[in-house]
Order: C-alpha cells, then sequence, then structure tokens
C-alpha cells in the first residue's frame, strides 16, 4: 500500500501595487544577474587583486588645471593611432615586388610600381572609408608628437622633472624618440615620391659613417638602396616592434605617474605632502571620457577636410623627378635643416677613408642636443646640489636661468625646422637661397645666445613686477590726495591665494666650495660650483613676511 507524500506549497510573493516584477520565468529572482555578476568579479578578483588596484586609482587625486590635457592629448591620440592603423593593416601590401597600377586612380592607370604604392593607391581610392582612415592615422600621429613635445616642455619650464621623477622623464623623452621613430617609419612605407626621398636622404647619412656606414646601409635596405626588402622591415618595425616599445613604456610612464603622485602649481592648502585636485573616479573619469572624444572628433573632422600626404600627386619612387618644395614632417625637419646648414667643402679623406663632415657635423650635433635634453634633470640636480623632493611646481619666471635654457633650446630648434624649407621661403619671399642660408646659418649660433639673454632679463623684470605686486597691491587706478597736498595712487590689496603664489616659492643659493674628505678641493668641486653661481646669479629674493607687514604699516601712514 502505497502512500502519498505531501509537496510543501510555497505562498506566491506578494507583489507591491504599480510593481511588475514575477516569480516566474528564467529571471525569477531579479537579483539573479547581480549574483552572476558578484561571483565572476570575485573570481577575477581572488586571483588578480585588481579590485586593489582599481581602488588605488580610483582615489589618486588629478589636479584640475589645463597644462595636464597635453598628456591626455597625447594618449588620446596614441588610441586614435591604434585604431586606425588597425584597419589599414587589413589592406597594405609591404612589398617591393613591381606591379602595373589598374586600379581607379586614372592618371597613374598601367604606371609600373611597387605593390606597397599600389595598395597605398587603392586603400585612398578603392577601400570604402580607406582614405579617411589613412588620414585619420597621419593627423593622429602629427597629434601625437605634438602633445609629447609641448607636454615635456610644460614639465621642463615648471621643473616637473625634479626628484622623484627624473626616471619619468627618460621615459618621456624615449616615448618622443619612439613616436619620431614611428612616424618616419610610417610615412616611409607607401614608396611614393616623397618617402623615397626621405629614405634616400637617410641611405646617404647612414654611408657618410666612416667603415661601418656601408654595411649598415645594406642591412637597413637588405642590399643596394633602394633595396627590395626596405618596406617590408619598415613595415615591421612600425606595426610590431616600436608599438611594442611605445605601449610598454607608456605602461612604465603611467605607472610611475600614479606611484609618484602629480606635480601641482603653488596655492593655499597645497603641500609637497598633498595635492588639490579632483578623484579620478568618477569625476576626473567622466571628465577624460568626454575629452578623450573631443579630441578623437577633432581628429576624425581634419582627416575629413583636410589632405595631408597625397601620394597620389607624386608618383612611385624615381630619382629623376626629385623637385624642390618636397618636406618631410615636421617633427623630422630638424634634421633635414642641419644638413642644409652645414657649409659645403667639409670633406677630408683620412687612412683611405672619405669623412664627409658635411654629414657626420649633423650626426654628431643632433645627438648632443637631444641628449642634454634627456639627461637635463641630472645635470641641473649636480649644479644645484638639491636632493629634495619637489611636488610643487615652479613658475617659469621663478627659475630665469632654467628657463632661459629652455628657451635657448627650443630657438636652435626652431632654426634647424626653419633651416628645413629654407628652398620654400626663398620662393616665398622671393630671396636668394644662399642669403636664406646665410642668415639661417648666423641664427644657428646668434638666435640661442640672444633667446637666453632676452629671456633671463624677462623673467627678472616680472619678478621686481612680482615683488611690487606682493608689497602694494594692484593698482587701483584711483588717485587721492593727501591733507598735506600729496596725490598718491590707492592699491587694492591682495588675497591670500594671490599673496601665496607670488610669495611661495623658494631661494637657492650658489653651493659652498668645502674640501673633501682628503682636505682638497678638486677640479670638479669648483667646476660645479662655478656652474652654481652662473645658476644662481643676480636673483631676485621671494619678499619675506616681515617686508610685507613693513609695507602694510607704511601704506597704513
Amino acid at each position: 500500500m502505497s502512500t502519498a507524500t505531501e509537496t510543501p506549497v510555497t505562498a506566491k510573493p506578494a507583489t507591491t501595487a504599480g510593481s511588475t516584477s514575477t516569480a516566474y520565468g528564467p529571471f525569477a529572482s531579479p537579483t539573479r544577474g547581480a549574483r552572476f555578476t558578484g561571483a565572476a568579479a570575485n573570481y577575477i578578483d581572488e586571483r588578480t587583486s585588481i579590485s586593489g588596484l582599481v581602488k588605488e586609482v580610483g582615489r589618486k587625486i588629478f589636479p584640475d588645471h589645463w597644462s595636464f590635457m597635453l598628456g591626455e592629448v597625447a594618449l588620446y591620440s596614441f588610441v586614435a593611432i591604434l585604431l586606425s592603423g588597425t584597419f589599414l593593416t587589413f589592406f597594405f601590401q609591404p612589398s617591393m615586388v613591381e606591379v602595373h597600377y589598374d586600379g581607379s586612380f586614372v592618371p597613374l592607370k598601367g604606371i609600373e610600381m611597387s605593390a606597397a604604392y599600389a595598395s597605398s593607391l587603392d586603400i585612398s581610392f578603392d577601400i570604402r572609408g580607406g582614405l579617411l582612415m589613412r588620414q585619420v592615422h597621419h593627423w593622429a600621429a602629427l597629434l601625437f608628437v605634438a602633445s609629447i613635445g609641448l607636454h615635456m616642455l610644460r614639465i621642463y619650464f615648471t621643473g616637473a622633472f625634479r626628484k622623484p621623477r627624473e626616471i619619468n622623464w627618460i621615459i618621456g623623452f624615449v616615448l618622443f624618440i619612439l613616436a619620431m621613430a614611428e612616424g618616419f617609419t610610417g610615412y616611409s612605407l607607401p614608396d611614393d615620391l616623397l618617402s623615397g626621398n626621405g629614405l634616400r636622404i637617410i641611405d646617404g647619412m647612414v654611408k657618410a659613417v666612416p667603415i661601418i656606414g656601408v654595411w649598415i646601409s645594406y642591412l637597413l635596405f637588405g642590399g643596394e638602396f633602394p633595396g627590395t626588402d626596405v618596406v617590408s622591415r619598415f613595415y615591421t618595425l612600425h606595426i610590431l616592434l616600436l608599438p611594442a616599445i611605445l605601449v610598454a613604456a607608456l605602461g612604465v610612464h603611467l605607472l610611475l605617474l600614479v606611484i609618484n603622485k602629480h606635480t601641482q602649481f603653488a596655492g593655499p592648502g597645497k603641500t609637497n605632502n598633498n595635492v588639490v585636485g579632483v578623484p579620478v573616479m568618477p569625476v576626473f573619469a567622466a571628465k577624460a571620457g568626454g575629452f578623450f572624444f573631443i579630441v578623437f572628433g577633432v581628429i576624425m573632422l581634419i582627416a575629413a577636410t583636410f589632405t595631408i600626404n597625397p601620394i597620389w600627386n607624386y608618383g612611385p619612387y624615381d630619382p629623376s623627378p626629385v623637385s624642390a618644395g618636397t618636406q618631410p614632417d615636421w617633427y623630422i625637419g630638424f634634421a633635414d635643416g642641419a644638413l642644409r646648414l652645414v657649409p659645403p667643402g667639409l670633406e677630408f679623406v683620412v687612412w683611405g677613408y672619405t669623412l664627409s663632415m658635411n654629414v657626420l657635423l649633423p650626426l654628431i650635433i643632433l645627438p648632443v642636443f637631444l641628449g642634454l635634453v634627456a639627461f637635463y634633470p641630472f645635470i641641473e640636480a649636480w649644479i644645484t646640489g638639491d636632493k629634495r623632493e619637489h611636488h610643487i611646481l615652479d613658475r617659469p619666471r621663478n627659475t630665469p636661468v632654467r628657463t632661459a635654457i629652455g628657451a635657448a633650446g627650443v630657438t636652435f630648434y626652431a632654426v634647424l625646422w626653419a633651416a628645413a624649407s629654407s628652398d620654400l621661403i626663398a620662393t616665398h619671399f622671393k630671396l636668394s637661397i644662399e642669403g636664406v642660408i646665410h642668415a639661417l646659418q648666423a641664427l644657428f649660433f646668434l638666435g640661442p645666445i640672444i633667446a637666453y639673454i632676452v629671456t633671463k632679463r624677462i623673467c627678472f623684470g616680472l619678478q621686481k613686477k612680482d615683488r611690487e605686486i606682493a608689497l602694494h597691491g594692484f593698482e587701483s587706478g584711483r588717485i587721492v590726495r593727501l591733507p598735506g597736498g600729496e596725490y598718491i595712487e590707492v592699491h587694492q590689496p591682495l588675497s591670500d591665494a594671490e599673496r601665496w603664489r607670488l610669495t611661495s616659492y623658494t631661494d637657492y643659493e650658489p653651493l659652498m666650495i668645502r674640501p673633501n674628505s682628503d682636505g682638497r678641493i678638486t677640479v670638479t668641486q669648483r667646476l660645479r660650483a662655478g656652474f652654481s653661481r652662473w645658476f644662481f646669479e643676480d636673483r631676485i629674493l621671494p619678499v619675506s613676511k616681515g617686508e610685507i607687514e613693513g609695507a602694510h604699516h607704511g601704506d597704513d601712514h
């Protein structure tokens, strides 16, 4: 005899008025999706501890100043480069095999050219959206290099490279060099007349190196120029090796940024121990997301409306139709300009080897200049003897020598940059090419010196003006007559924030020469002391509290 078992009946959960949720169907529990998501998040977090990283990054304070956005522009333009470059890799053929063009561009139809150039034309005319992506890629690359350069200038002139950020400065400099290398290898790929001329210049510079130059050229081009493998080798560098190094360096750069904290400009409540700004999560993340779409949108707008690198106008590479007016991208212009400024006839034969100093001099001067830029934080630290950590930025006027050195370096770069367009300057302004070259040669030596002197004087003038404002306030333009008949202008007093900005910087003094442990003063110590005196000469001391109180007492009387 079987006995029936009762199945317990569960009550249907009550629903409130206006509720549309039920207890039936595959989504019976309203928290099932949340439980699954939470379980997945816990699974990942237990194996990666990513929550700690997210929490740490989310708590990071980001200063709210427009100059810090230059680094963001570089990052967002790099993302645009990756996206557009990925599209182009599906259609570009990195081959020097000769083919006859049979695409849509009629003027070049039937012309013999490399497969690389033919595929570049196909991307421009036959692939839907190909020309837009080509121009997005090129404009984003130009913006990437420009924003890195401006970002480095902001860091330099405000002293953000000082301890503990010297290594991050080196990494940023490496990123700048990698960006230039990426740009050069990129615009050399289409194998058109312009890129071929650029490669020919590089080949000539490499071959000018004694003994090993020819072998380096054969290794680079896969044989005698133009070689049969140069495009494929540059393609590998452009899409694989250089981007991998660049992404790794960028990751380390951002990691050190989190570890060392952001720098910030002086102000009330801002010290070396705390950063005033907005947290990354959620405020800055939302702003950064919107700014990314603005940068990407501007790049798309420029690419859609302004033509860049119209390779169909140049034709395939052929050394015979080389013409004036062909210019490299702006960031490589300084190297081309250096070649143009060297006087002719500087060739010597030593032990059977021809030394072409008209090529070797730029190959010596440019690496020295770039090396000084890369190691400047260590050079300044050695001169000043400053070993403290710095999280508060300097106003450029308060460090006259550093600012003047930066102005001289920018002028040096600008002269070389202008020299790369010496032929265009001559034709546009109806000048002789010799006159343009001679003027630029003079500016090569005199320009940095003049820029140094003028910038330093301007900084001193601005410091004196700041002292006057800090002591007596702003000029109000209101004239009053005293009982004794004297006319004076009433000055508007400063707020605490304004006074802080004008007076909160540290005065440094030249290093003192002291004997070493052996009781001797070495040549290195004398040299360092001399550089220190030069760095801090004619300095203007910041306004002290006693001077402010004395000035206020005098103004009251």
